[in-house]
């Protein structure tokens, strides 16, 4: 396969995996090469990447993980990273790197540099990763993809919005069922490996459902494994039928089958609950940095699309009490669809693919 090169390197979680896919998707059928940077964790999420894209796995070093020694190495790790990377781009140069967050970024990035390839970041939240905040006035392109994102001085960023995978897309403003008298969907999702407190709160939550509500509930519930049969077993003592998963890998037609979204604040999940168009309750995961997942649900949340339930406030019983407003009232259920749709940005995509491209033509 001929045509210019992009190397995309991105972390490994779905938060920077799936917008990173979207684009290698993009520029594929642009006729671009495109090789994926990755570590162990974002290896998991390459299966829905284009079969032509390389995949790269590297070591992942990180100072926030590990006891004196193994942080004492992630220099010597860092820097035989960016060898290599800079030997490769001496092999077949990129016409453009695109960094999208994460440690295992940085020997994409930095080789980059040092070899004055055209390069850009993008942000998917509100608060700039470390990573992300380190290369920041190193890149000729950051595009953001919540708005306003933060960033440091003598770093110019544009809002490009979040891009999300082809499924996704396929569903965009796909018609919304407000919930009545029939089966009614409800979709939990804690991120890519579910999150424990859902995993707590949200089936205690639905057992406080009138029976009537709760009888018509079909949960897909995306769990721990090591929550699993907890979850499970709480869903058949409230009597409620529910699936439970450690990771759904339909979650594009979930998302567009749910009358209601439970879910963390993710700017993935919320980029994609706005281009589908639902209401969502969110819960911005607590230790984020920088409380980062308040920010990515505040768009939502002023659209009139969402309710946030901050963490240290996220019960049985409130959650209870909002589940029912929205699933109790389909007109005001229709509205936050609506809203969510308002809300969101389907062409963000091709606005970072007219990024790169623009870059390409920048003289190194």
């Amino acid at each position: 396969m001929t045509g210019p090169l992009l190397l995309i390197a991105a972390g490994g979680t779905g938060g920077h995996m799936f917008p990173a896919q979207a684009l290698a998707e993009a520029m594929v059928r642009r006729g671009w090469r495109v090789k994926l940077s990755t570590d162990v964790r974002g290896a998991r999420y390459t299966g829905g990447f284009p079969h032509v894209v390389q995949v790269a796995q590297v070591a992942s070093a990180t100072f926030a993980r590990g006891g004196l020694l193994a942080r004492a190495m992630v220099p010597f790790r860092i820097a035989a990273g960016v060898l290599s990377a800079m030997r490769a781009f001496r092999r077949d140069r990129p016409a453009v790197v695109v960094g999208f967050g994460g440690y295992p970024t940085i020997p994409a990035l930095a080789a980059a540099v040092v070899l004055k390839v055209p390069r850009a970041i993008h942000e998917q939240n509100g608060v700039l990763g470390r990573v992300n905040r380190l290369f920041a006035r190193r890149v000729q392109g950051f595009a953001c993809g919540t708005w306003p994102t933060a960033l440091p001085d003598g770093a110019v960023g544009v809002h490009t919005g979040n891009p999300v995978r082809a499924a996704v897309l396929e569903r965009a403003g796909a018609p919304y069922i407000p919930p009545g008298d029939y089966p009614i969907s409800l979709l939990v999702l804690g991120g890519s490996q579910g999150a424990r407190v859902l995993s707590q709160v949200v089936p205690a939550a639905l057992a406080r459902l009138p029976e009537g509500l709760r009888g018509q509930l079909r949960v897909a519930h995306q769990a721990r494994e090591e929550d699993r049969l907890e979850v499970i077993a709480a869903y058949v003592a409230a009597n409620i039928s529910a699936e439970v998963q450690p990771f759904f890998t339909d979650v594009p037609r979930r998302l567009s089958e749910a009358q209601l979204v439970i879910a963390r604040a993710g700017a993935s999940t919320v980029a994609e609950i706005s281009v589908i168009g639902r209401p969502s309750l969110l819960v911005p995961y607590a230790a984020a940095t920088g409380d980062h997942q308040t920010a990515n649900a505040r768009g939502l949340l002023d659209a009139g699309a969402a309710v946030l339930i901050p963490e240290s406030r996220f019960g049985a019983e409130s959650v209870a009490e909002q589940v029912a407003l929205v699933l109790g009232n389909p007109d005001a259920a229709v509205k936050m669809a609506n809203a969510a749709l308002s809300y969101s940005i389907p062409d963000a995509t091709e606005r970072l693919v007219e990024l790169v491209e623009g870059l390409a033509k920048v003289t190194p």
